[in-house]
């Protein structure tokens, strides 16, 4: 157990002292960040020219490998790819070494956790057509929207054009081709709604 402490406390110190740091690298990137957000490890931000990058309030990202017991492959990954492209993450996100990469838009509501190794993108990067894989032009994309209150399991993947609504958990290791709706648990690959929640209105 007091290894257990030693390694927290360890995470902790490190956290607060790089903090600051990340903070400045990300504003010189042209990223917006919100009021106390906390990188636990350095993330990997490239931002084109005329693209943004947004985070929230309150918002958490554990890039150093050691930050969770499960093991990251690699650090936080914000990249948008092309002018006008964004990425937008709301109040009291948490990712831990996920990837997201846009040519178009991707948007993460409020309060949506997203498990360790997860990758999101809204695009292809090139042209799945056999005929035009090969032509000098945009792959194509569409937007991709996380709405609120979501959980992402570990090792997902999430593809261009889809929207998971408010409420819905995806299993762990899912690959997520289409739109899941509102209050579901979904997995699988391709992903598919399991259970429906029954949520109860307040009165």
């Amino acid at each position: 157990m007091i290894f257990w402490y030693i390694w927290i406390i360890k995470n902790r110190i490190r956290t607060i002292l790089l903090n600051r740091i990340i903070h400045l690298n990300c504003y010189v990137k042209g990223v917006k960040i919100g009021k106390r957000v906390i990188f636990n490890g350095f993330p990997f931000v490239l931002r084109f020219k005329g693209s943004k990058i947004e985070i929230g309030n309150n918002c958490s990202f554990n890039s150093s490998k050691n930050s969770l017991l499960i093991g990251l492959l690699k650090p936080c990954t914000f990249v948008t790819l092309t002018q006008g492209s964004e990425i937008i993450l709301g109040n009291n996100v948490g990712i831990s070494g996920g990837v997201i990469i846009a040519a178009s838009r991707i948007e993460i509501g409020n309060n949506v956790m997203i498990g360790a190794n997860c990758t999101i993108l809204d695009t292809d990067f090139h042209n799945t057509d056999p005929q035009k894989k090969n032509v000098d032009n945009a792959p194509p994309s569409r937007p991709v929207i996380i709405r609120e209150n979501v959980f992402i399991g570990a090792s997902c993947i999430i593809l261009k054009g889809v929207t998971i609504g408010q409420n819905s958990t995806i299993g762990a290791g899912s690959v997520v081709i289409n739109d899941i709706p509102d209050n579901s648990i979904a997995i699988g690959n391709p992903c598919k709604v399991v259970i429906r929640k029954s949520i109860v209105s307040k009165s």
